[in-house]
């Protein structure tokens, strides 16, 4: 019985679990949640550029006629379009934002980062970018 009991529970947890959209997940939290997230990936995006720029050095160092090829630039490109650089610290500016986002149902289906991404940039005011990169993405996550 007890047994019974548990496999239901579990499947019951994986079945409601699956039908969580990144925007319910998003709206379940509060704003100081929200504001870590965002900061978690700010960080994790400033980690990554200084580690990969300390190995870059190290390279660099090593071989005189090393050149920095230009995948290295364009991914730098990429984890500073996570990070809106108008809105500075006032993250809670962008979870706002990323509220709004999620509040048009062809967008709940996005996932996290990439919602994150498309705010960054319209809040940098880069709309054109921004607005190619949401229609892609409601494309490939359509709900």
């Amino acid at each position: 019985m007890i047994r019974r009991i548990l496999i239901l529970s579990i499947l019951l947890t994986i079945s409601v679990g699956q039908n969580r959209t990144p925007a319910t997940y998003w709206e379940s939290l509060e704003i100081k949640e929200k504001v870590a997230f965002i900061n978690g990936v700010y960080a994790a995006g400033a980690k990554l550029k200084f580690h990969h720029k300390q190995e870059v050095k190290k390279q660099y160092n090593q071989d005189v006629n090393w050149v920095e090829p230009y995948y290295i630039e364009r991914f730098y490109e990429i984890l500073d379009e996570h990070r809106s650089k108008d809105v500075g610290y006032q993250v809670d500016l962008i979870a706002k934002a990323m509220d709004a986002f999620y509040s048009n149902y062809d967008n709940t289906a996005i996932p996290l980062l990439e919602s994150l991404r498309i705010v960054s940039l319209a809040q940098d005011g880069k709309t054109e970018k921004a607005d190619l990169y949401l229609l892609k993405a409601q494309k490939r996550y359509r709900p």
